[in-house]
């Protein structure tokens, strides 16, 4: 009786990841598995992943629960390459990407009720599970978003992050077409934010450190740049009506305080820059313009695709510096400098 034999499955070449081994280490760029999807999820062929400045969180160990080694990465764009078991809607050789919000648990109560950004327990790419800084990468299918032909992969990747914040920011503020809208910072988040800014039809006032920011700033789409160490940045801004929205895409505590005397009436401070030194201000600014302070976060797949849709259709596109997987250390320290113009990308 003839033997029947089953054709083992060759073996896939190992990847190259850059890896982060204990909070506060270096990067190692290693050779590893390819992963295999599990049910439920694709694995992608990483083409490019941005580099930002919340990776700290990982490289550092900030963020609790992080189990090293750990692939750093929350701004990918790459192929799907295989999908797990279960997987219908998503095929191989689809274009994808993946952002901050990378799934959620679907039965906190927050879930419960539609508000996936703030699911209790968010998983996050890079940060939960192996990010982008690698070849090849495992993601749930909750957590993708397809990316549109036009946009190239070093466009579309730092538009899942920075793009989706300050869009995303922007649209649910509550201000109008018209409205005065400040933009502090003509970074990586900020020259994003100028640029959506403008293209929703709001009356511009870009806020940067310094004269040569100007021209950049009014090529971005800013009406007006206010230079913060030559002004006072919130008179100026009351000079022009009062802002109805102050976006403060810059990490310095300090002068969003002082913004706060800058905006209107219900005029509203929304903080994106992070940092951890506290923001001050008394009841009295707060009542008597019936001002307010809100936080956001990135936001969910769905508002990363109307990020991208958005971007493709009205033009808007991060300016970038690209580095090779194997500089990934070199590209985060770039990165960390404030240097780069503005967005650092890893590319494969």
């Amino acid at each position: 009786m003839a033997t029947l034999r089953v054709a083992a499955k060759p073996a896939m070449a190992p990847m190259k990841a850059a890896q982060i081994s204990k909070p506060g280490g270096d990067f190692e760029v290693v050779e590893r598995g390819i992963p295999e999807p599990g049910p439920g999820q694709v694995r992608i062929k990483v083409q490019a992943c941005g580099v930002c400045h919340s990776d700290v969180l990982t490289k550092e160990g900030l963020w609790p629960g992080i189990q090293y080694p750990r692939v750093p990465g929350h701004e990918v764009a790459g192929v799907i390459d295989e999908v797990g078991a279960g997987v219908s809607a998503w095929k191989k050789g689809q274009r994808v990407g993946v952002g901050w919000h990378g799934g959620q648990d679907g039965t906190c109560r927050e879930c419960r009720r539609g508000d996936f950004r703030n699911c209790r327990n968010l998983k996050i790419c890079g940060i939960s599970y192996d990010g982008g800084y690698q070849q090849y990468m495992v993601a749930p299918v909750e957590a993708l978003v397809p990316i549109p032909e036009s946009l190239k992969d070093t466009e579309a990747a730092p538009l899942l992050c920075a793009g989706i914040t300050t869009y995303n920011a922007l649209r649910h503020s509550g201000a109008l077409p018209g409205d005065l809208v400040a933009v502090v910072g003509i970074g990586g988040l900020g020259h994003l934010g100028i640029q959506f800014a403008n293209k929703f039809g709001y009356k511009v006032a870009a806020i940067g450190r310094g004269p040569e920011n100007a021209s950049l700033a009014k090529k971005l789409g800013a009406n007006v740049y206010i230079d913060s160490q030559a002004t006072k940045a919130a008179e100026a801004l009351q000079k022009l009506g009062g802002a109805q929205v102050v976006l403060a895409t810059a990490p310095s505590s300090k002068l969003m305080s002082e913004l706060i005397d800058g905006m209107g009436p219900n005029g509203k401070l929304i903080v994106i820059g992070a940092t951890f030194d506290p923001i001050e201000v008394t009841p009295i600014q707060l009542i008597s313009a019936s001002r307010s302070i809100q936080g956001w976060a990135a936001g969910t797949p769905a508002d990363s695709e109307d990020t991208l849709l958005f971007a493709e259709l009205t033009g808007v596109r991060p300016m970038i510096e690209t580095y090779p997987l194997e500089k990934a250390d070199e590209a985060y320290t770039r990165m960390l400098s404030g240097k780069a113009q503005f967005r650092v990308v890893l590319t494969m």
